[in-house]
């Protein structure tokens, strides 16, 4: 985006002004698409992607599709990394009380509703809800990095 209102840069860090401010161009990160009107849509987040044997696969493209499931109560989809693919799809589901659902009947419910290879993998299931940051959002990769260190 550019415009009289975006940022100058960050304050004190030019590294990082650097990496976003581009030939007067404010880079958000964001993936958009425009619709028929001409009206710019945000879809997801750039650097919000699993990258599975060479296709991107957006994160929330798959949470949206799983948080279908009348099961589920939320849900977090993030990349893990694999020796042959170079990521694999993961996902941490927080299901309601008393609901129960395994990882393949969850996949199941995948198939028709996103392409195969985008389901995921591996997911864990919890009925606690996930963590956030102090924004409210789910803190994806703190989530992420506890089941890295549990992935075999």
């Amino acid at each position: 985006m550019q415009g009289a209102t975006v940022m100058k840069g960050y304050w004190r860090n030019p590294e990082a002004t650097q990496e976003v401010l581009q030939e007067g161009w404010f880079r958000t990160g964001d993936l958009g698409k425009f619709d028929d009107q001409g009206f710019l849509i945000i879809v997801d987040r750039a650097k919000d992607i699993v990258i599975r044997g060479g296709e991107n696969i957006g994160c929330a493209e798959v949470e949206y599709a799983i948080s279908e499931h009348s099961d589920v109560f939320e849900v977090t989809v993030f990349g893990l990394p694999d020796e042959r693919l170079g990521e694999i799809v993961a996902a941490v589901v927080m299901l309601y009380p008393g609901k129960v659902i395994s990882q393949s009947k969850l996949q199941q419910f995948l198939q028709g509703k996103i392409a195969k290879f985008k389901i995921p993998s591996r997911i864990e299931f919890q009925y606690e809800q996930l963590p956030r940051i102090a924004s409210g959002k789910i803190a994806k990769k703190e989530i992420r990095e506890k089941v890295l260190a549990n992935f075999v």
